[in-house]
């Protein structure tokens, strides 16, 4: 992805990266109470009286991204897990789901989709999925990785390609 949405422009490299793929596709209505409570939520984040500037975007309309410059090299698990248990229930409150951080984001024709690990070698038997099947990385650490176009990987080049031999 060379292009990263503005919240981003400004943040290095470096800046940790947490990336939440959505079910369902929030609808403009929901994008917009995603984006009040997103704002909220990064504007009270502190821990132990510090103030993290995180910076939040929707990206592929279904992953929401949240990037803070400091964690990186500074990391607290705490203020982290608090940004991430609020995110999560402000996702609940808005009637979407997590998608289950174990499966597979996969895009296709019909946009993004999760297929659960234990799916895989099915949907590769019977041609669902193929060696350019896209497959999205939300374990990126780094906005960095996110720059760089990390996010998107032929299935061929991961981990499903190399444990099911999808050349």
């Amino acid at each position: 992805m060379s292009h990263l949405p503005e919240p981003f422009q400004p943040l290095p490299d470096s800046a940790r990266l947490w990336l939440v793929a959505l079910d369902p596709a929030p609808s403009p209505e929901t994008r917009a109470r995603l984006q009040e409570g997103m704002e909220a939520i990064l504007a009270q984040w502190r821990h132990k009286g510090h103030a993290y500037q995180g910076a939040f975007a929707m990206v592929k309309d279904r992953i929401l991204a949240v990037a803070e410059p400091e964690l990186a090299s500074a990391p607290s698990g705490c203020a982290i897990d608090g940004m991430l248990r609020k995110v999560r229930r402000l996702v609940g409150d808005l009637g979407l789901a997590e998608v289950d951080p174990a499966a597979s984001v996969l895009v296709d024709a019909g946009g993004l989709r999760a297929v659960p690990k234990g799916d895989l070698e099915a949907r590769l038997q019977d041609g669902t999925l193929g060696p350019d099947t896209t497959v999205l990385d939300l374990s990126l650490y780094s906005l960095g990785d996110l720059r760089s176009g990390r996010l998107e990987t032929p299935l061929a080049r991961t981990w499903i390609g190399r444990k099911f031999k999808v050349a």
